[in-house]
């Protein structure tokens, strides 16, 4: 990981976009502490597939807990059918 000030990426915009675009992350801080961080396209997905993974494996946690609260309701074929019909 890499920390550049806002001056030399301007400066140096190719050079840093290389080194996110081969793995090497680059921060960028900012005042307040409001920093932003470079990060090639792929390494970006891969972020984001592990977050939506992380809310799906909590989606099925909470189910899983109302399963094992009673919190279910139970239809039978015939119901489901009929459902499906309307």
């Amino acid at each position: 990981m890499t920390i550049a000030k806002q001056v030399d990426v301007r400066a140096n915009i190719k050079k840093y976009f290389d080194m996110a675009f081969f793995g090497e992350p680059v921060i960028v801080p900012r005042k307040q502490n409001h920093n932003v961080v470079i990060v090639s396209e792929d390494d970006y997905r891969a972020m984001e597939k592990a977050r939506r993974n992380a809310e799906y494996l909590a989606k099925l946690d909470r189910a899983d807990q109302q399963i094992k609260e009673g919190k279910v309701v139970v239809k039978t074929m015939e119901e489901l059918d009929a459902m499906a019909a309307e």
